[in-house]
């Protein structure tokens, strides 16, 4: 209650705020009874809190740099240099081939000097090619031309002596290549199986069978000089001088065949190798010749091809069992 306010009177008697049941009367004091006044009860709020002075963070400072690491102790540490891996060698490959130029493949068991004359000896037969292809009936033709027409065919005939003199030069450099390349190569060396008697009887058989290209090859001209006057090429000059270039072929085959022989009697086995390279030539000239024989029923045509054909090709056979077994291997 607060002061002033009246009491209410309960059931036993006046209520006392914050009392419960009835209240006992206060004993009287010393200076008698004195009325009890209600103290009024203040609530005290509480001090309102100060709010703490925020201070402003300090700024944040970059991490120092990462410390470079000591060199041990003892010895300083030194950068150990890289050298450069050296070039690996490798063997000249052949150059590109193109259209319209042959070149044979190369053994790819060739060492670098080996390959290297080969590629010579390619490069050299380019110009010999055209020396004696152009030379050849140029000189021929015009020699027939002036001749039979007008003198202005000789100038033609020394233009083409002129070829004919580069070709014969290209191919004598072609030959010391060849000679060069005899040097290095196992097959142009004696066998070291002459000894043997099986190895002596192949190089016979071989020089045999080489006497016999010589006089193929020989036939081979005589032939295409006796089909020339059939082809009316002996009254014509650009006949006679293509009938040249093409009797040439198999004559420059006979002396091909001819140097092979000595080789073989002192049994080295490169003789034989260069005579089935020459057989492989006839064949394919025989295979033109039988099968132009077919075609115009010409039976004595049929019967030349087709025996040249079974000759050359048991030929080669027979030579390339020769080489083995000269070489000491078994055929």
């Amino acid at each position: 209650m607060y002061p002033g306010q009246p009491q209410q009177p309960g059931p036993y008697g006046p209520q006392q705020p914050g009392s419960h049941g009835p209240q006992q009367p206060p004993a009287p004091g010393p200076y008698g009874q004195q009325p009890q006044y209600a103290q009024p009860q203040y609530q005290q709020p509480y001090a309102p809190q100060q709010p703490y002075p925020q201070q402003p963070y300090a700024p944040q400072q970059p991490y120092p740099p990462p410390q470079q690491p000591y060199p041990p102790q003892g010895y300083p540490q030194q950068p150990y240099p890289q050298q450069p891996y050296p070039p690996q060698q490798t063997a000249p490959q052949p150059p590109g081939q193109h259209v319209g130029e042959g070149r044979m493949r190369l053994d790819p068991n060739l060492t670098p000097d080996q390959r290297d004359l080969v590629l010579k000896i390619q490069a050299k037969a380019k110009p010999m090619a055209y020396g004696m292809v152009l030379g050849l009936p140029l000189t021929f033709g015009g020699v027939h031309y002036g001749i039979t027409q007008k003198p202005l065919g000789f100038v033609a005939a020394l233009a083409g002596l002129g070829l004919l003199a580069f070709g014969v030069l290209s191919l004598l450099q072609m030959q010391g290549l060849k000679r060069q390349l005899r040097l290095i190569t196992a097959d142009a060396w004696r066998s070291p199986a002459a000894h043997l008697p099986g190895a002596r009887k192949a190089a016979t058989q071989a020089a045999y069978l080489n006497g016999l290209l010589v006089l193929l090859s020989l036939a081979a001209t005589g032939y295409l000089l006796y089909k020339g006057a059939g082809w009316g090429a002996y009254g014509n000059s650009f006949g006679f001088g293509a009938l040249m270039t093409a009797a040439a072929l198999p004559f420059g085959m006979a002396l091909a065949a001819a140097t092979t022989i000595p080789q073989l009697l002192q049994v080295i086995p490169a003789g034989a190798k260069v005579g089935r390279s020459l057989y492989s030539i006839i064949f394919v000239l025989a295979t033109t010749v039988t099968g132009e024989g077919i075609k115009g029923m010409d039976f004595p045509g049929i019967a030349i091809g087709g025996s040249a054909l079974l000759i050359c090709g048991g030929a080669m056979s027979l030579l390339g069992k020769a080489a083995k077994r000269m070489r000491g291997e078994t055929a």
